[in-house]
């Protein structure tokens, strides 16, 4: 069985993630999640939906702050992870080493161990600070996907906008969906 770390930061299109979630669950993919404070925030705010609704939709779910946790240790096998949404601050931190809280650890840790990272940054515009930690990350294996849908596929409903973008990232890490119309 598949297992993926999940990580949910403060960026907007907090839905990204939560479709991510329903589609591995669906698919019976273990993930790992781990949601930062304003993650939280905007899972509220956008989804309207509260960290329990998180909790069931997860195998298993860690505190933010929990260096301790299982996803910390480069001993811990997981097969990828995935920050989506995520923060020019995460991406920072990631890109220059830094792990002050889970996130930051477990993207950490996955890099080290050389397994599949991928990043869906929220933010317009980006900035050549932004920019460069971007292509820093690149640089080592790291995939920047940023939340930028494409409109190919006719997309009629937010559903079917949010649906093209989880499809790629799923993609990304391996994992084959019909989520999307693909390109004939």
């Amino acid at each position: 069985m598949k297992k993926i770390i999940v990580a949910i930061t403060g960026g907007s299109c907090v839905i990204y993630a939560v479709a991510l979630l329903k589609t591995l669950q669906q698919m019976n993919i273990e993930t790992h999640v781990v949601v930062s404070k304003m993650g939280e925030s905007n899972l509220n705010y956008e989804c309207d939906m509260n960290i329990g609704e998180i909790k069931e939709i997860s195998s298993y779910y860690y505190d933010y702050n929990n260096l301790g946790a299982a996803i910390a240790s480069g001993s811990f096998k997981i097969d990828s992870m995935v920050i989506i949404p995520c923060t020019m601050n995460t991406l920072g931190a990631i890109a220059n080493g830094l792990s002050s809280n889970l996130i930051h650890r477990a993207a950490d840790v996955t890099i080290k161990e050389g397994r599949k990272l991928v990043i869906v940054p929220r933010e317009t515009p980006f900035s050549p600070v932004h920019l460069e930690n971007m292509l820093k990350l690149s640089k080592i294996g790291v995939t920047i996907m940023p939340a930028a849908p494409g409109f190919y596929h006719i997309p009629e409903t937010i559903s079917d906008i949010v649906d093209i973008m989880v499809g790629r990232t799923l993609d990304q890490l391996g994992i084959d969906s019909e989520l999307f119309k693909r390109w004939e």
